[in-house]
């Protein structure tokens, strides 16, 4: 009889108190892909659907890639500006991209000496990033910051994509990121990178460089070629083929970089 009883109360509790499930746990949450709306940053569903306020496609929160575009005072206004435009621009029901701007701290910075930007995070408090893009532009002084060296060698192991815009490629040089690699730059910085880095095979006359992780390209506009490239990668041919539509570049030609590695 006594054994009845404690078998009967331990049927008890498992009716009365089950154990959550791994879904129940994770809970899926939705989000408004990044619009460009405030009034939308903040909003998270429990159901897939679509915006109540600018009718996108809701993704799952999970799927959203966080890009971190590091700049620097001197930087080449497209080397960040066109590669934030098409992460800014992609989204599918595979994902989409979450993009700020980095720099050594908060303080204004000047590009193309005209042009204030102030960066959104410094690489003391940003949020960690799966994708970082590092823009060039005049990158003499920044690629000795022992600070941002320290800062991309403690995240770059974690990194999806490492991508390097223009002569951004001297600072992953100055990490040791393009050891052993193919790389490329702006064209006319080709010979100075092939200096600086002896243990790296430096190509010209290509738009883009691919060795899985790492990714470089060559000057200014090419940048936009390596983020379409990263997108086709992570979201598929159409989703980039899409983007380039809608910024109407026309440039863009799937393949048109090296393929160094298998991804």
């Amino acid at each position: 009889m006594k054994i009845l009883t404690f078998i009967l109360t331990i049927m008890a509790l498992i009716t009365f108190n089950p154990t959550p499930t791994l879904s129940q746990v994770q809970k899926t949450e939705y989000i408004c892909p990044p619009c460009g709306s405030a009034e939308c940053d903040n909003l998270i569903f429990e159901k897939p659907g679509t915006c109540p306020n600018c009718q996108m496609t809701l993704i799952e929160k999970s799927k959203i890639k966080n890009v971190a575009i590091f700049i620097h005072d001197g930087v080449e206004v497209l080397d960040f500006t066109g590669p934030g435009e098409v992460f800014a621009a992609s989204h599918s029901e595979e994902g989409a991209f979450n993009v700020y701007t980095v720099a050594l701290n908060t303080d204004p910075i000047i590009s193309q000496g005209f042009i204030k930007i102030i960066p959104e995070y410094s690489i003391e408090n940003a949020p960690t990033p799966d994708i970082v893009v590092f823009a060039g532009g005049n990158t003499g002084a920044v690629r000795e910051n022992k600070d941002l060296i320290r800062w991309i060698r403690k995240i770059a192991p974690e990194l999806d994509v490492v991508l390097s815009v223009c002569t951004g490629a001297f600072i992953l040089q100055r990490t040791g990121l393009l050891d052993g690699l193919k790389a490329t730059t702006w064209h006319g910085a080709i010979d100075q990178l092939r200096e600086s880095a002896p243990q790296t095979e430096v190509l010209e006359n290509v738009r883009w460089v691919d060795n899985g992780k790492v990714i470089t390209t060559a000057g200014i506009s090419a940048g936009i070629d390596g983020a379409l490239h990263v997108v086709e990668r992570l979201l598929g041919a159409e989703t980039a083929q899409q983007t380039a539509r809608y910024m109407e570049y026309d440039k863009w030609k799937p393949g048109e970089g090296i393929i160094a590695a298998k991804n």
